[in-house]
């Protein structure tokens, strides 16, 4: 222990000092190590498969998806006031981005809905014939898809509205998605 005083050699603990110091203190927890049992090579291959980028891989788009328009779409109501935000890509990646403020005050299904039939009404009148709309409101897309029975009379009227403008597509399709992945939509409907 050379010239350095016996203070600050145990002021300063090694490596194995301060995991014997550690254990003492875990000891009474009654913590043990268990050791992470193998990955199943299926599991792996699923997360990579579930987390390798698709535009670096060939894509097989069948007639159906081409020429297909892309809205995402979020609501907002706070005390503030009500709005949509909408986001209108083309098949050939340009976009269109709305942030609409509404003169009146609305629920937030009732802005989610309005941010929906707004994207469709802008989609319509710039001839889009296949569309692709996508909402991070259950209760829109269950009511859109059919899953849900509307029960509030705004929302009946909400849905027969969409129901008379979705015959001027040849192709809508309402989809879930998660918040996470409607972010810019939310950011334009505040």
């Amino acid at each position: 222990l050379s010239d350095q005083p016996l203070k600050q050699v145990l002021a300063k603990p090694d490596l194995s000092g301060r995991l014997i110091k550690w254990s003492v203190e875990l000891g009474k927890y009654d913590v043990k190590f268990e050791a992470r049992p193998a990955i199943k090579s299926q599991v792996l291959e699923d997360f990579v498969g579930d987390h390798t980028l698709t535009e670096c891989m060939e894509e097989d788009t069948s007639e159906e998806e081409k020429r297909l328009w892309k809205l995402s779409v979020d609501g907002s109501s706070c005390v503030s006031g009500s709005g949509a935000g909408l986001i209108l890509t083309s098949p050939d990646g340009w976009t269109l981005e709305y942030a609409l403020r509404f003169g009146f005050k609305a629920t937030n299904n009732e802005a989610e809905w309005e941010a929906l039939i707004d994207g469709l009404t802008i989609a319509k009148h710039l001839e889009v014939q296949k569309i692709e709309a996508s909402s991070d409101s259950q209760l829109v897309v269950g009511l859109a898809s059919g899953e849900y029975e509307a029960r509030e009379d705004s929302m009946a009227k909400y849905l027969a509205y969409f129901q008379s403008l979705k015959i001027a597509f040849q192709m809508l399709r309402v989809l879930k998605v998660p918040r996470a992945e409607n972010v810019r939509a939310d950011q334009l409907s505040k």
